[in-house]
């Protein structure tokens, strides 16, 4: 089996604030979703708006908890606490 490439992977970033509840629980309901179907590649990257709001002000992030998938194209966005495993999968699987 060739390599992914770069470009490829499931890239995520989630912004939290903290641990609040909701942030909690969408880190714990991501990483469900990863576990269960891109167990094999996906890089996830957990940042904390209260102690780095210059990354949260460049990807124009306001209200947490905020998924952003990086890569691959398309970007998508989604807010909350990620309860809703399906829509989850489905907006990370869409190309």
């Amino acid at each position: 089996m060739a390599p992914r490439s770069l470009d490829s992977i499931l890239r995520l970033r989630l912004y939290i604030a903290g641990r609040s509840p909701n942030s909690v629980l969408a880190e714990s309901n991501l990483r469900a979703v990863c576990a269960a179907h891109f167990a094999a590649g996906h890089e996830l990257e957990i940042v904390d708006l209260l102690q780095n709001s210059e990354l949260a002000a460049r990807d124009r992030v306001i209200v947490t908890p905020t998924l952003v998938k990086m890569s691959p194209a398309p970007t998508q966005r989604l807010i909350g606490n990620l309860s809703d495993h399906q829509l989850v999968f489905s907006t990370l699987a869409a190309e």
